[in-house]
């Protein structure tokens, strides 16, 4: 049986964990080392059964408590060419971690099988598909400005899919950020939308998925309610009910988010 959970999700740090049997994979890790471990130790997973730290991009909110991480744990981390050079040039990975290189190929990472594939941001950041050991895939994709036919065909065929709901157009443009990083935020290489996540997730509901989980909700520009509103919107307009066969989860803020099967 494989699982998808979230540690912590959203603009203040973000941190996913993908589980089959014994074994995990962990999606970045954007708060401190001591805040991943409680939530680790909470859901009972030890870190002996981690096989990899999957990095997305180079971002604080992903990477925060990798550094302090590296220096007790001997994990190997996985990223692009590009975010690996960066997080040695920031001194986020120390001499002595394994860092390896996914893009292009699909690489075995203990049970499971992972390929990377490119997302637009305005850093090196890619999101991922993951075959667990039992058969069942997922994928991810966070910070992505806008969704290329590169990102559709990650996403197309997974059992379970982990899309950022970063905005509320309506809060974002009326809220009290400055105007330059409301233009960073809603240009292509920004964040995506509650309205755009929907409008995606509608496609791949039309192709079979069954399981979206909601995901780098901002604090200051979105709420649960807007973001699970605005796909119920989108799949109501279009005949389909959210329910046991179409399910929606947006993944918590602050403390682990409930399992999701796929």
């Amino acid at each position: 049986m494989a699982l998808f959970t979230s540690l912590y999700s959203g603009s203040s740090g973000n941190c996913s964990v993908v589980r089959c049997g014994a074994e995990y994979l962990v999606i970045d890790m954007g708060k401190s080392c001591r805040a991943t471990l409680n939530a680790l130790k909470e859901l009972g997973l030890p870190v002996a059964a981690m096989r990899g730290v999957l990095v997305t991009h180079e971002h604080s909110d992903h990477i925060q408590g990798l550094n302090v991480f590296l220096k007790h744990y001997s994990v190997p981390v996985y990223g692009s060419a590009a975010t690996l050079d960066d997080l040695d040039g920031l001194g986020v990975t120390p001499p002595c971690a394994e860092c390896i290189a996914i893009e292009g190929r699909t690489e075995q990472v203990g049970g499971f099988e992972v390929t990377a594939f490119p997302t637009s941001h305005d850093v090196p950041c890619c999101g991922y598909r993951i075959t667990a050991p039992d058969g069942a895939v997922m994928a991810i994709a966070t910070d992505l400005g806008q969704l290329t036919p590169e990102v559709h065909t990650a996403l197309s065929g997974a059992a379970l899919v982990a899309l950022e709901a970063n905005y509320d157009l309506y809060s974002l443009r009326y809220g009290s950020y400055p105007y330059y990083l409301k233009r960073r935020i809603e240009s292509p290489r920004g964040h995506l939308d509650n309205a755009e996540c929907a409008a995606k997730i509608l496609e791949l509901v039309q192709e079979g998925c069954e399981k979206f989980a909601l995901c780098h909700l901002s604090k200051e520009n979105n709420t649960p309610a807007l973001a699970l509103g605005a796909v119920q919107k989108a799949l109501l307009a279009a005949g389909v009910v959210p329910g046991p066969e179409v399910q929606v989860q947006a993944l918590r803020r602050s403390e682990p988010s409930e399992w999701m099967e796929f």
